[in-house]
């Protein structure tokens, strides 16, 4: 199934520039921007988000929208309610706006469904039960362990080589990797499949981090994200 995205601002450029980041982490995914008034200033129109729906959904099995400000949920929700039609393939988020959208883009990007890439949208910013992605202060350390079983899983560690870091691209980059496995996923602590929960870290140059997997194919995750790392997500 694929889901694509509408993001409805009352700024042209916000919505653009939350689409050129969700694109920039989702390539594959359908994002258009439904924004501003019919004449592109600020404000919301019900023919604008109405284009926007028109344009992605032929392409797409489902479409998740965010919306910035009240006034432009109540946009969306006319919409809605405007064409029975769109009841069992459009979803408005109740999300942040940008951390929705990144969210959901890579949901949309790992094949999620509607209701999981709704789900994501809603779910971002919020902490993980279990998780305290603080930032990890940089260790000189050599090069990374090879993984080892501890208990039903398997672990490896490896220092972040890009200069920038786990930086957004870099954090998609693993985020995708690890949602191709079935068993679960981490880098230091926290969901591998999550951007938002990976750039939480604050991890730089110079970080070692402890990479984790559980199931079938845990020596194979494992390997797959720290050969991401070692590779530097050809920023080196």
């Amino acid at each position: 199934m694929s889901v694509g995205l509408v993001l409805v601002s009352h700024s042209v450029r916000l919505a653009e520039g939350a689409a050129e980041l969700a694109r920039e982490m989702a390539p594959d995914v359908v994002v258009a921007a439904g924004a501003g008034d019919t004449d592109g200033g600020l404000g919301t129109s019900l023919d604008v988000v109405q284009g926007a729906l028109d344009r992605v959904l032929p392409g797409v099995d489902g479409v998740v929208v965010l919306a910035d400000l009240g006034s432009a949920v109540l946009t969306v929700e006319s919409a809605l309610e405007l064409d029975d039609d769109l009841a069992g393939r459009v979803r408005l988020a109740d999300a942040p706006f940008v951390e929705g959208a990144v969210a959901a883009a890579v949901a949309a990007q790992q094949g999620g469904d509607l209701g999981q890439v709704l789900a994501a949208a809603e779910d971002a910013g919020a902490p993980a039960q279990g998780e305290t992605p603080a930032a990890v202060a940089p260790t000189p350390v050599g090069p990374a362990a090879a993984g080892e079983a501890v208990g039903d899983a398997v672990t490896a560690r490896v220092v972040i080589r890009n200069p920038l870091g786990l930086h957004a691209r870099p954090a998609a980059v693993v985020a995708r990797a690890a949602s191709a496995f079935g068993g679960p996923v981490t880098l230091q602590g926290v969901d591998a499949t999550s951007v938002l929960r990976l750039m939480a870290l604050g991890t730089a140059a110079g970080t070692e981090v402890e990479v984790a997997a559980r199931g079938a194919d845990a020596q194979d995750a494992v390997a797959t994200v720290v050969g991401l790392i070692e590779g530097g997500f050809g920023e080196v």
